[in-house]
């Protein structure tokens, strides 16, 4: 393996954002096997969680609690709906914006899959606990508000 090699391999390696993009990944295909027989995605799964966390909200409001764009949270909510796990009304000020609820149907899958999305968690932070487990969620929260900061200058 050639220097140059080696330094890309251990400058990806010790990139926060590569990281974090690969656990990303690598919980969200643990958590999708996990869920698969409940036939639900987790980006339907984190929608549908913040959905039933606070009902009536609209489709911009939705994609901001859940990280999501507000395409793939249109494609989701399609999903979602088609499903039964949750319904739209039109907005009373807005004709245009939707307030979306969830159904007693989602939110019986949320109470039912809650307990294997925190278990999932508690797996992959095993031996983190107390002040680095903190720690890790003030770094991540900063990053995400640097981030923000960023997009907002573009």
């Amino acid at each position: 393996m050639t220097d140059s090699v080696r330094n890309e391999r251990d400058f990806l390696e010790s990139s926060i954002g590569f990281l974090m993009g690969v656990v990303y990944r690598k919980i969200t295909t643990l958590l999708m096997h996990r869920l698969k027989d409940y036939d639900i995605t987790p980006d339907q799964w984190v929608v549908l969680y913040r959905i039933q966390e606070r009902e009536g909200m609209i489709q911009k409001e939705i994609a901001e609690k859940s990280g999501k764009d507000k395409p793939a949270v249109t494609r989701i909510l399609d999903a979602l709906e088609s499903k039964g796990l949750i319904t739209r009304e039109p907005g009373k000020q807005d004709r245009r914006s939707f307030l979306v609820y969830a159904t007693e149907k989602g939110r019986s899958l949320i109470r039912e899959t809650k307990p294997i999305e925190r278990q999932t968690i508690r797996e992959a932070a095993a031996g983190i606990g107390g002040s680095d487990h903190e720690l890790l969620l003030a770094l991540l929260r900063r990053i995400n508000e640097n981030v923000d900061a960023l997009i907002t200058k573009e």
